[in-house]
């Protein structure tokens, strides 16, 4: 069965695991240039123009698997030599064009862009166009159409643009880190740095030192990802990689949502705090807005304050499908409590780093966690968990009136209706990924059969409510509410 949704995610993956392979030996630098060669042996390129350009991306790529531009402070990075292949994007004259003699397209074109051959055929010429839109509208045949980069339309915070040498640029102030541009670039230009030589580190250090052990916290979409297995095998690899133990974010999710239900109670309006890319969202788009965002922590955050407030010498690694993780867990207020983020992807070549078929192992289990933290990985999970939550507290005399918004594009119109006050809800459930955390860009695979697997994963949860999930970590006590 197929690990991976593309290709571009299968060649992300070796070289994470090639990396990861050398770490591991203590003999990364001394075979880091070897790295291009192991990944493409042959001399006939498979993929670009030369195999000798084929081999010095993958050292970009190297790069970003060690940690990427330490001076820039996002997580989310172009390569710009592999941002070559993609058309110059924006308005483009299609077949469709009649060559009529009205040639209102021209008319409205300010800066004299489009000019006619002999067949009286429009042609805009890019080096004049200022992307406007002018012509498309006035075109009565439709035949002005823009075509963007892939990157362009999956970033809905539209913080990707082209240079001057036309490959992408991030506009650092607007991205919000989601990665929807890394999933979607079919060149895999664009990509996201990984930690994952701190969590080696981290391993080795705990195997060889008893002063700490390395917590591994991994969200509830896992239920979703490494389809070719069973659940508690991947758990079993997990711990054979060198994690002292696993540990549920779902469980955070249950603490999230218990407080989170008493914080709307008390204020009348809150949006969500759980998903990293919908709060940066806020805080970078509706400034005026922020204010309303839930003070309580993320649920990976919230478990792993308990861990660190439980055994102060843990190592906490978070493992999820999330790149806007990688810029949450360098928080002022996140970083004391996770020490570093790995996505599914990165996981994946950490087992076969270590040749680990998790295929063939035994099954763990996880425990703890109630269905309602199990389905925050879904989109509406976190909704259906705050009724739950104000239900088990027994709040009485409050209207509940969730908006669910699945998706950036869906929270913009969520939010412009709540700055001015026209929207009807009291509680704003925001996931930046189209399906929630389940189309997060570090997935292995994303699809509509992963809701189901979450909601399986859901009702296998051997604590029935929030309230039975938060007394086995004594978060409350019988008689508590």
């Amino acid at each position: 069965m197929r690990k991976f949704d593309t290709k571009v995610q299968h060649l992300k993956y070796k070289v994470l695991r090639e990396v990861a392979r050398l770490a591991w030996k203590d003999e990364l630098y001394e075979h880091i240039l070897d790295i291009p060669q192991t990944i493409i042996p042959g001399k006939v390129p498979s993929m670009r123009c030369c195999v000798f350009k084929e081999r010095a991306l993958i050292g970009e790529r190297v790069k970003l698997a060690m940690g990427g531009d330490k001076n820039n402070p996002n997580v989310i990075e172009v390569i710009s030599d592999a941002c070559d292949e993609c058309p110059v994007g924006g308005y483009n004259v299609t077949d469709t064009c009649r060559g009529c003699l009205a040639h209102r397209c021209e008319d409205v074109c300010k800066r004299g862009a489009i000019t006619f051959d002999e067949h009286q055929k429009a042609h805009i010429d890019k080096s004049k166009c200022i992307e406007c839109g002018a012509c498309a509208k006035v075109c009565p045949y439709g035949a002005i159409m823009d075509f963007k980069r892939p990157c362009e339309r999956s970033c809905k915070v539209k913080a990707i643009s082209m240079g001057p040498d036309k490959t992408a640029e991030i506009d650092n102030e607007k991205c919000i880190s989601c990665g929807a541009c890394v999933y979607q670039c079919p060149f895999g230009a664009i990509s996201d740095k990984s930690f994952i030589l701190d969590v080696i580190k981290f391993i080795k250090e705990s195997n060889g030192n008893s002063s700490y052990k390395v917590y591994a916290v991994v969200a509830p979409s896992i239920s979703s990802q490494f389809t070719y297995a069973k659940l508690g095998q991947v758990i079993t690899g997990i711990k054979e990689l060198g994690f002292h133990t696993v540990v549920e974010a779902a469980l955070g999710a249950d603490i999230v949502s218990y407080n989170e239900a008493k914080e709307l109670v008390e204020k009348g309006f809150l949006t969500s705090s759980c998903c990293p890319a919908f709060v940066s969202y806020i805080q970078k788009f509706f400034p005026d807005l922020a204010k309303n965002i839930s003070h309580n922590l993320s649920p990976a955050a919230a478990i792993s304050k308990y861990i660190k407030e439980t055994d102060p010498t843990s190592k906490v690694v978070f493992i999820g499908p999330c790149t806007a993780k990688k810029m949450e867990f360098q928080k002022e207020e996140v970083r004391p409590y996770i020490d570093s983020v790995i996505t599914f992807e990165e996981l994946q070549a950490l087992f076969d780093s270590k040749e680990l078929d998790i295929t063939t192992m035994k099954e763990d289990v996880l425990d703890n966690a109630s269905y309602y933290g199990r389905i925050f990985a879904r989109s509406c999970g976190l909704t259906d968990a705050v009724r739950e939550a104000l239900k088990e507290q027994k709040v009485e005399n409050f209207e509940f009136k969730p908006v669910p918004c699945d998706g950036i594009e869906q929270c913009r119109i969520a939010l412009l209706k709540a700055g001015k006050n026209m929207l009807d809800g009291n509680f704003v459930e925001g996931m930046a990924c189209v399906g929630g955390c389940i189309g997060g860009a570090g997935c292995l695979t994303h699809g509509e059969k992963n809701k189901a697997e979450v909601d399986k994963y859901g009702r296998e949860a051997m604590e029935k409510t929030i309230t039975d999930a938060l007394k086995t970590i004594h978060m409350i006590k019988d008689g508590d509410k």
